[in-house]
């Protein structure tokens, strides 16, 4: 099993190396900045997440009072607009590397 997962990562050429200069296939600071990178986005997108979450709650909780809604809704809202530019974000550095690589 293992070695037909070599022959298919060797047919596709990726780098299987996790760490810089641990002996890859010589790409191994694109490698390491797309790793860093899909890891900066997956914290912004659980974030956002978690006060989306949290907003949600908390517009529960308000029980009516208009300072509490408003202030739940506008956490909702830039919590969306937070991981849609994470979204877009993600997308874009996805298209460029694979343009590059």
């Amino acid at each position: 099993m293992q070695y037909h997962l070599l022959q298919l990562l060797a047919a596709v050429n990726l780098d299987t190396s996790p760490l810089p200069n641990s002996g890859g296939s010589g790409d191994v600071p694109s490698t390491f900045l797309g790793t860093l990178l899909q890891i900066v986005f997956a914290v912004t997108g659980s974030v956002a997440l978690l006060m989306i979450v949290i907003s949600g709650f908390r517009y529960i909780a308000a029980s009516g009072d208009p300072t509490a809604v408003a202030k739940a809704r506008s956490t909702i809202l830039y919590a969306i607009i937070g991981l849609a530019v994470a979204l877009t974000g993600f997308s874009i550095v996805t298209f460029v590397v694979m343009r590059v690589a």
